[in-house]
């Protein structure tokens, strides 16, 4: 069965890629990409939900927001480290899914697994490319690595978009982790993602960077290398 996508979303924890760029992936399943995601924990280490509970959110989360896949690698949560082992397990899912657009966490990061996330994926991707490397799957290096925040904004991002259509799904990809996010109907120890405060951040950080463009709602990409583009922006399509 092809498991190929065009862009590659990778998590430290289920919930990690919709708060980030919940928008943007369903912005691109909009445009036609077939989109997944790979989370590297089950995030047992959370102080509300269960394993059980957090999967099933998780592929809510999914559907809502179109993907094509969404697959777990089973990585300590609290102990993502980057090493030849945790490499080792997750290079067969980036010579799986092939994808031409890698977006993984920035950092740093307030959450440790976040940054270790960040060095993980991308030293991962850079060996999933070394014929000599044996892992299941033919090798293969994706050309194109972004990353973005989980928490909070601490350097300027090389790219916004415009997700102002996309922000209810986002909304509504994060209401799916009801044991997690701000819920009164969820019996759990209070903690400050599942705060207000914490959900209206959400809608407050988009605004801040839909000002920045322009827009009503934007998310930020941060990129390592220089991005290629074939003309300026603002003049695509023009002839």
């Amino acid at each position: 069965m092809n498991t190929e996508v065009d862009v590659l979303c990778v998590g430290a924890h289920p919930d990690d890629v919709e708060v980030g760029i919940g928008g943007l992936v369903h912005k691109l399943v909009r445009a036609g990409h077939n989109v997944g995601i790979l989370d590297l924990t089950r995030g047992e280490m959370g102080t509300r939900g269960s394993i059980e509970e957090r999967a099933a959110e998780a592929q809510d989360a999914a559907r809502i927001l179109g993907v094509t896949v969404r697959e777990n690698v089973g990585l300590p949560d609290g102990a993502i480290t980057n090493t030849h082992e945790a490499q080792g397990l997750v290079i067969p899912y980036l010579r799986r899914f092939r994808p031409k657009v890698l977006i993984a966490p920035h950092e740093p990061d307030r959450h440790p697994d976040h940054s270790a996330a960040h060095r993980l994926i991308a030293d991962a991707n850079y060996f999933s490319g070394l014929a000599k490397l044996e892992s299941e799957g033919a090798p293969y290096r994706c050309p194109r690595v972004y990353f973005y925040r989980v928490y909070g904004e601490s350097v300027q991002p090389q790219m916004l978009f415009d997700i102002t259509q996309e922000f209810p799904v986002k909304l509504r990809a994060l209401q799916a982790f009801r044991s997690q996010f701000f819920n009164p109907q969820y019996e759990g120890a209070p903690t400050y993602v599942a705060s207000e405060a914490f959900w209206e951040s959400i809608r407050s950080r988009a605004a801040y960077w839909g000002s920045r463009a322009g827009v009503e709602f934007a998310e930020p990409l941060y990129a390592i290398e220089p991005v290629i583009l074939a003309v300026p922006p603002g003049l695509e399509g023009v002839v």
